[in-house]
């Protein structure tokens, strides 16, 4: 069977009608910062750390892209600690279909290896900056490192990056006094910066209670300013951006609590390990790794995939102070 009368058979959807042309891919939990809200006690070995091997992964996402995924986003943990980081870009980039390979990254040793990510074929970048006071950046992420940071955002911007996105974690009492640094800073840069409300997980519960901030108050704030809605892009992740005609960049809304949130859904997760999550805060992952094995299980692996794709529910339950079984964010990609 060809993979296009495979996608026209069974396309890869959920029983809402709901299409998955993006998938998250972590290829590992570890971290090298310590940010409070995720892992502020650093990376913690709790087993082994066997994680997807390239030749797996190129099985995975060679599945995926015949059902019709074309974008992949590699995310960790921190994805770039990986020594075969490199040869995981390239495979991806290699196989046929995909069209948009972008990764997640916290900037560590970005002004030295921008050029080298850009080479294996990455062509988008999300980097985490929780604020832009040195002081409270060390606070929130355990590392005194804002200036090598926005030193290798401008890397990626020099190098050509055709995405350069600011990932920016909404912090009450700690970053939500800082809109209009924010603002300015995406002034004459071609840069999205996305506000992401803060999220409870299994481990976080009093940090939550003390530091989330509705992601409506940044909302009413770039209303008052003059920012508007921009029409959503084909294959785009949960963000709602916002522009104004006097800045370059754009803001981005990432709130998962809000109304009709997962209506628009569009992108299924993989962790490090091989679970296939259908959601980030469900109740577990499906164990896909026994059927990377060998370039003859692909057909039985999108089978699997696509039967799983029935038990994927209309919503998360974070309203009902739900977050399934998710400890941290880390530990399938955030």
């Amino acid at each position: 069977m060809s993979s296009t009368n495979f996608i026209e058979d069974r396309p890869l959807q959920d029983n809402l009608g709901r299409r998955f042309p993006y998938l998250r891919l972590s290829v590992t939990d570890v971290c090298n910062f310590r940010c409070t809200y995720c892992l502020p006690d650093g990376y913690q070995k709790t087993h082994d750390d066997v994680f997807l091997t390239v030749p797996e992964i190129r099985r995975l996402v060679t599945a995926f892209a015949e059902m019709g995924t074309w974008k992949i986003r590699l995310t960790g943990g921190e994805p770039t600690v990986r020594k075969d980081f490199l040869d995981i870009a390239r495979t991806v980039a290699g196989i046929d279909g995909i069209r948009k390979l972008a990764f997640t990254t916290n900037g560590y040793k970005l002004l030295q290896r921008a050029q080298d990510y850009y080479d294996a074929g990455l062509r988008a970048i999300n980097i985490s900056i929780d604020s832009l006071d040195p002081r409270r950046f060390h606070e929130i992420t355990g590392h005194d490192r804002l200036g090598e940071v926005m030193d290798g955002v401008q890397a990626a911007l020099d190098t050509g990056f055709e995405a350069v996105k600011i990932n920016t974690v909404l912090l009450k009492g700690l970053n939500d006094g800082e809109l209009d640094g924010f603002l300015s800073f995406v002034e004459d840069r071609p840069i999205s910066l996305r506000f992401i409300e803060l999220m409870q997980t299994g481990d976080n519960l009093t940090y939550f209670r003390k530091h989330h901030i509705p992601a409506t108050v940044v909302k009413e704030k770039l209303k008052e300013r003059g920012w508007e809605v921009q029409e959503r892009d084909i294959g785009a992740g949960p963000a709602i951006e916002y522009v104004h005609p006097d800045f370059q960049g754009r803001i981005g809304i990432i709130a998962p609590y809000s109304k009709d949130f997962c209506t628009t859904c569009n992108r299924l997760r993989i962790s490090a390990r091989g679970g296939l999550h259908l959601c980030l805060f469900g109740a577990g992952g499906y164990d896909l790794r026994p059927l990377m094995q060998s370039d003859e299980q692909k057909e039985e692996l999108k089978n699997k995939i696509l039967d799983l794709m029935k038990f994927k529910k209309s919503s998360h339950s974070l309203h009902d102070g739900d977050s399934g079984v998710r400890q941290n964010l880390a530990s399938v990609g955030g």
